[in-house]
């Protein structure tokens, strides 16, 4: 092999490796754009799921917030990349025309989270409490909320898994308490 073939050769694979080496970088950014997207619908399905589970017991369609009324799913989805991260329960919160400004301009009161009362429960007791016996006391305390008894076992495994509550097993019972 003569030196000019060993040079143009040598002068191919640079060439090759710089274009591979192009080409990756290039795939490297569709897929952090592309995972960037899967973020932002990861915190969106998020959203509507605690949304979903925080009004699950509503009969009365006209007491959800404007954002969950009459608006499929999907089209929600769809917006989520545009909105570059933004959460929709951070913007409801802050925005005047989300729920608490519809609620304060109606004269009621904004209640507090069930998640929020459960824990409050909890912190009355130092011993473990069965999900039924919180749910009995909560639906005796506050008698405009009566969760069903899922929604309370939902929502205190909610707080367990944000390591607010602890969860103890004995035999086949399930018991809370506060960390």
């Amino acid at each position: 092999m003569t030196s000019q073939s060993a040079a143009t050769l040598r002068s191919r694979y640079v060439a090759q490796a710089a274009s591979d080496l192009e080409e990756n970088r290039r795939r490297q950014q569709e897929l952090a754009e592309t995972i960037k997207v899967l973020k932002q619908e990861e915190a969106l399905l998020t959203d509507i799921i605690h949304l979903a589970e925080q009004y699950e017991g509503f009969a009365d369609a006209s007491r959800l917030p404007e954002q969950l009324q009459d608006k499929p799913v999907a089209a929600k989805a769809k917006r989520a990349p545009a909105r570059a991260g933004a959460r929709p329960s951070a913007s409801a919160k802050t925005t005047p025309a989300g729920p608490t400004a519809k609620a304060d301009a109606k004269g009621k009161s904004h209640q507090p989270l069930l998640g929020d009362l459960l824990a409050d429960l909890l912190g009355q007791y130092d011993e473990p409490r069965l999900a039924k016996e919180l749910r009995d006391e909560l639906v005796e305390k506050h008698p405009d909320r009566n969760p069903t008894p899922q929604v309370v076992r939902n929502t205190l495994e909610s707080l367990v898994a944000k390591g607010r509550i602890r969860r103890h097993k004995q035999q086949r019972s399930v018991m809370y308490s506060l960390v």
